[in-house]
């Protein structure tokens, strides 16, 4: 199902920064109650396949349809289906918690997870996910506000970012695992009060963080863009509360007419006065 969110609400309330175009905005349903809690999205190439990843362990792929203009006008998906642990068995209880999606070129998947921070990769060769190696900053990330992002860089390295960096005046650090080996090549600025959500490396090679403010009243996102040496720091865009719901997931591709567009989803926390939304926005690079 499909519901558009009123556009004068975004231009009286969000704050779009230049070379961002506000695209459209809908609200995806499904009678499933594993439904909802929408942490990660990966959208392939070409706008119209994607993968979802909620926060209970569960994984979504499904399809967009949309119009002449690249707008959705449809979600068409599977239903839910639970993300087995690498026995082969349901993850249950604080190691649930996935957070982060990213997938490869040849189609493999990532998943980063929050209440015991790890990393692993979805198929090992045998069906089965496998978990890859930690950095041993992972068991001292704040409860609750751990691997939260995830991304995959051109040479194939795993960028993940926890949503808290520990402290208000403390950048957050960006762990790489590449080629086996854990580093942290950069970190990001922190500004004001947003925390991160949610990342993607996007065609053009540049890291993208999504991020949101809860302000008692509902929540504010951010975009910031950086290159891969956490430099060249730009704000895409800043919405004002209640734009959108709780975003937390964000992938960026390129349009047939060369353009890149940003899909952000939103985490319902399973409550009935929130919405898993879809908003998306094209970038004029």
């Amino acid at each position: 199902m499909r519901v558009r969110f009123p556009i004068a609400l975004a231009l009286w309330a969000g704050v779009a920064v230049a070379g961002v175009l506000r695209q459209d905005s809908v609200v995806w349903t499904m009678d499933d109650p594993g439904f909802g809690g929408f942490s990660a999205i990966h959208v392939f190439p070409g706008g119209e396949r994607f993968v979802a990843v909620s926060d209970r362990a569960m994984i979504v792929e499904g399809q967009f349809l949309r119009d002449g203009n690249g707008d959705i006008t449809a979600v068409e998906s599977r239903h839910p289906a639970p993300l087995p642990d690498e026995n082969g068995d349901p993850i249950e209880g604080v190691r649930a918690d996935s957070e982060g999606v990213a997938v490869g070129p040849d189609g493999t998947i990532y998943l980063s997870f929050e209440g015991v921070a790890r990393l692993r990769v979805e198929d090992a060769g045998d069906g089965l996910p496998r978990r890859l190696p930690r950095h041993p900053d992972f068991a001292t990330l704040q409860s609750n506000s751990a691997l939260e992002a995830l991304a995959i860089g051109p040479d194939g390295a795993l960028y993940t970012i926890p949503e808290r960096s520990g402290r208000a005046d403390r950048p957050f650090p960006v762990y790489r695992l590449k080629d086996g080996a854990w580093d942290i090549p950069f970190e990001l600025p922190r500004r004001g009060p947003f925390l991160v959500s949610g990342a993607d490396i996007g065609p053009d090679g540049r890291l993208y963080v999504l991020e949101r403010d809860f302000t008692g009243i509902g929540f504010r996102s951010r975009v910031r863009r950086f290159d891969l040496a956490g430099g060249s720091e730009e704000t895409l865009l800043e919405t004002g509360t209640g734009v959108h719901d709780n975003l937390e997931g964000i992938s960026v591709w390129r349009q047939a007419d060369g353009r890149l567009r940003m899909t952000l989803i939103s985490d319902d926390n399973f409550r009935w006065f929130q919405v898993t939304e879809i908003a998306e926005y094209v970038l004029d690079e």
